[in-house]
């Protein structure tokens, strides 16, 4: 093969080569497959909320006027009819405290206590109107003294000389019956209660002369 030969066998391999080149540079690029979303977890269904302990009085309405025969403008005021719902599962008795929030007696953060009552029965639903003064009740419910130093209710007496006074009926959900005697004081009670409180209720009237 001489020399001419030679060179024109290069130069035409050397131009496949660039058309084969040219050509493959023209090809469109290869794309990924698209990566397959994860199965999605099944949704966690919504759990119902429930309403907490409830307390309400056929009296008057939660921030209400409180009746006159519920107070000390009658000759023999009562205790009011109250009723609760919603009631913590687990619940072994009950506790109720009435006072007066709008005052600070000698000075200090001390208030006036109206009612306190506790180891009501897990199973009960309310109070009937017009609570015996007693100190022990027939289904095991026992009241401490009041301001007053009476066992059981102590109608509201806020002077007409200042404002509306706010009375506080606290309701108490336990998980145990208190180891008390009706001469356990509110700090007494407040005591044995902390640690076993399944649930709080509030309802307040309002009251002056």
């Amino acid at each position: 093969m001489n020399l001419l030969h030679r060179d024109l066998l290069r130069i035409v391999a050397v131009a496949a080569a660039t058309v084969t080149l040219a050509f493959v540079s023209t090809l469109p690029a290869q794309t990924a497959a698209p990566a397959v979303p994860a199965a999605a977890a099944p949704a966690t269904p919504a759990v119902p909320a429930t309403p907490g302990l409830t307390l309400t009085t056929t009296a008057f309405e939660d921030g209400g006027l409180i009746p006159v025969r519920f107070t000390q403008s009658a000759p023999s005021p009562v205790s009011p009819k109250l009723d609760w719902t919603h009631v913590p599962a687990g619940t072994a008795s009950f506790a109720l405290i009435m006072h007066d929030p709008d005052v600070a007696l000698n000075r200090t953060t001390e208030d006036f206590l109206h009612w306190l009552i506790f180891n009501i029965p897990g199973s009960a639903t309310g109070l009937p109107e017009n609570v015996p003064l007693a100190a022990q009740l027939p289904d095991g419910s026992v009241q401490s003294k009041n301001r007053g130093n009476l066992n059981g209710y102590r109608g509201p007496g806020a002077p007409a000389v200042g404002p509306y006074h706010h009375y506080t009926f606290e309701l108490f959900a336990l998980d145990v019956k208190l180891d008390l005697t009706s001469d356990a004081t509110r700090a007494d009670v407040l005591k044995a209660m902390d640690g076993h409180i399944l649930g709080k209720a509030v309802t307040v009237g309002r009251f002056h002369r």
